[in-house]
């Protein structure tokens, strides 16, 4: 059975720009379903960097400053992303003899879709990778504001397939009422959501 996910999700998660406006045009979805663009996307760097890509393009040296690692490593999983169809040239510019190579992201947001087993490792690094980047983002209540927005928890329950199936949608529904309400004028929220089965002992 086809499975659809939105990876990389967030609002905020790259450098904000004045207005919050992208500097470089993208569709706003892109449908992953190839083998080589899920394996792209189950690594934890190249999820590092499509997410610093969101709405700012970058050339290989600044996202390799950004992460703290050798351009050559940073310039070799911008060439697995490219192949894969998922970053792209967006624009260069002479810097002395040489034409640097900015990257933007071929879509704002990536849904997966997969109905081929041999891919279900794949899907669920992505969901792990995605869900970890999450964790770095988070930042911590202000004490003193009585106002502070934020909420999470971790539950483990049963359920029945009907259930299951009727609160995936609901989330599903919540995922795309969030990215609906993104104002470029408002501050940075993220949303890291992951229903999923579990073995029976966790």
């Amino acid at each position: 059975m086809d499975s659809t996910t939105s990876v990389a999700a967030r609002a905020g998660t790259s450098a904000p720009l004045a207005g919050g406006t992208p500097d470089y045009d993208a569709p706003d979805v892109l449908v992953v379903r190839r083998p080589e663009q899920l394996k792209a996307l189950a690594d934890d760097l190249r999820s590092r960097i499509v997410v610093l890509l969101r709405e700012r393009a970058r050339s290989i040296t600044e996202l390799a400053e950004k992460l703290g690692l050798p351009k050559g490593t940073v310039g070799h999983h911008v060439k697995v992303l490219e192949r894969a169809g998922l970053v792209r040239v967006v624009r260069t510019r002479k810097v002395r003899a040489l034409t640097e190579k900015y990257y933007g992201r071929t879509a704002r947001l990536f849904l997966y879709e997969s109905a081929d087993p041999s891919t279900d490792h794949d899907v669920r690094n992505i969901v792990a990778a995605s869900l970890r980047i999450a964790a770095e983002e988070i930042l911590p209540l202000e004490a003193e504001d009585d106002d502070a927005i934020g909420c999470s928890g971790a539950l483990r329950i049963r359920l029945t397939r009907d259930d299951a199936a009727r609160f995936n949608r609901r989330l599903d529904r919540l995922m795309t009422d969030f990215r609906a309400a993104e104002d470029p004028a408002g501050e940075p929220y993220g949303l890291a959501i992951a229903m999923y089965r579990r073995a029976p002992d966790a």
